[in-house]
């Protein structure tokens, strides 16, 4: 269900505990789960965890499933869902908000013909609101497929943004 190389990652992670803790190695486990899927995923629906993918990375680490849906399903970072090939994600929280995070939101959802919360239809895009992601200094700021910190949005940087990402 993942390849060799992310099963080596996810190996890397659990010696980082002892046996009776692999639980603890769960959060890195999925995320590596995920990254394969998106980086990998032909469709929207195969950019995401479902509950195959799941199931797959507790029972590698030896943890019960449910433990593994516990994490998937509480923190935002986890796709549980479909998602376009570039999930964006823009800080709205009061400090971005008031660095212009809410008008950046606007602009790419202009930019992309979508809400927040929607898919493009040709499943490259995911527009979706965030809260604080620690970089108020640095507003207003978007998270790219979770692992990207883009700063500055001003609309000149995310035509600049989006342009890389054509």
């Amino acid at each position: 269900m993942l390849s060799a190389e992310s099963l080596a990652k996810i190996d890397r992670e659990l010696a980082k505990y002892p046996a009776d803790q692999f639980r603890s190695a769960a959060m890195s486990a999925l995320r590596i789960a995920l990254t394969e899927r998106r980086d990998t995923g032909a469709t929207p629906a195969e950019r995401c965890l479902n509950a195959d993918v799941i199931e797959f990375v507790a029972n590698y680490i030896g943890i019960p499933p449910v433990a593994a849906y516990e994490v998937a399903t509480f923190y935002n970072m986890y796709d549980m869902k479909p998602v376009g090939k570039y999930k964006i994600t823009v800080c709205t929280n009061l400090p971005c908000a008031l660095q212009g995070g809410v008008n950046a939101a606007q602009y790419i959802s202009g930019k992309l013909g979508i809400a927040l919360g929607e898919t493009s239809a040709d499943g490259k895009y995911t527009l979706l609101e965030g809260e604080c992601m620690g970089a108020c200094g640095d507003a207003p700021v978007l998270l790219l497929n979770n692992h990207k910190m883009c700063s500055f949005m001003t609309p000149e940087a995310i035509d600049k943004k989006l342009a890389e990402l054509e």
